[in-house]
């Protein structure tokens, strides 16, 4: 338990810190999205290389991922109806409300979980891979799309894979599925620019936290409570029903359960403030469910963890 308390510490001392540059003025208004941008365009792409291109496609296919992926599914869905009958929606916000629900953070709080309370880091990695191989495409065509783009789903769809999160992410993975050895000239460059993706992303939370307190009244409250009780409650709930009915291992539930309750990913920040849609919901579901997870992670790992 203690390396996931470090890992909560560890993000919310970047956020912190984040918000420190905000209060003294040494990044203003939009000065942030410079940092929204870089990790977009340049450092998150590096990290997402160079965390694929070594790991085992294979175990993509594994029951534990399976019963994640359709959890997050079903969580997506139900945000959608909530939506369509209690909060209204247009589609930019409504697609991230339901990302928020189902994309968990895999990388920076689901390493140190799967290390201290699974016991084996290689837990997270198949679900990275869905999430950049199969989700992140999907939402990035949506988005795309809602940028005024008047030529149909399709050119939204392509204008998406051009994305380099996308291009890098399907490079790693085709360089982990031929066994390519990538020289240690190339790899150490895109090691550095990878290492900057996260703090920036956290800084950059962290700054749109000034001048506004989260969970602001006529911010899309509603939106953000449903995605974040979705999030937190609902899908680690579902994780464990799909575990059961499909005959998973005690340990297979545990694991799957666990990875369930991972808050938001901070990513699903870094494409709210990229394509500039329904931030406000983005960010303080992220807050939300970033704190809230800690005390069911640990609920869960007591209640299923013998």
């Amino acid at each position: 338990m203690l390396g996931v308390l470090q890992g909560f510490a560890l993000i919310l001392g970047v956020i912190g810190a984040g918000t420190l540059a905000a209060r003294f003025r040494v990044v203003e208004g939009e000065q942030r999205r410079v940092l929204n941008n870089v990790a977009f365009y340049v450092a998150t792409p590096a990290l997402l290389f160079f965390v694929l291109h070594d790991s085992d496609p294979g175990i993509i296919f594994s029951p534990v991922i399976l019963v994640t992926s359709l959890a997050a599914l079903l969580v997506a869905g139900l945000f959608v109806l909530a939506s369509r009958l209690w909060f209204p929606r247009d589609l930019a916000a409504t697609t991230l409300g339901a990302t928020c629900a189902g994309y968990v953070n895999s990388n920076n709080l689901g390493l140190p979980v799967a290390v201290y309370i699974l016991g084996d880091a290689a837990y997270v990695a198949p679900l990275l891979l869905v999430q950049l191989v199969l989700f992140a495409p999907a939402v990035l065509a949506i988005l795309e799309s809602t940028r005024g783009n008047q030529r149909g789903a399709i050119v939204a769809l392509g204008r998406a894979a051009s994305n380099p999160i996308i291009l890098a992410s399907i490079a790693g993975l085709i360089v982990a599925l031929i066994g390519l050895p990538v020289p240690e000239i190339v790899l150490a460059p895109i090691e550095m620019l990878g290492g900057a993706a996260i703090p920036m992303v956290l800084l950059s939370f962290g700054i749109s936290l000034r001048g506004q307190r989260a969970l602001q009244p006529g911010t899309g409250r509603a939106a953000v409570f449903v995605s974040s009780a979705l999030k937190i409650l609902v899908m680690p709930a579902l994780a464990w029903a799909l575990s059961l009915a499909f005959g998973l291992s005690p340990h297979e539930v545990f694991v799957a359960t666990i990875i369930a309750a991972l808050p938001t990913a901070q990513n699903v920040y870094n494409y709210a403030a990229t394509y500039r849609r329904a931030e406000t919901m983005v960010r303080d579901t992220v807050f939300l469910t970033t704190f809230a997870s800690l005390p069911v992670i640990a609920l869960i790992a007591w209640a299923l963890g013998g």
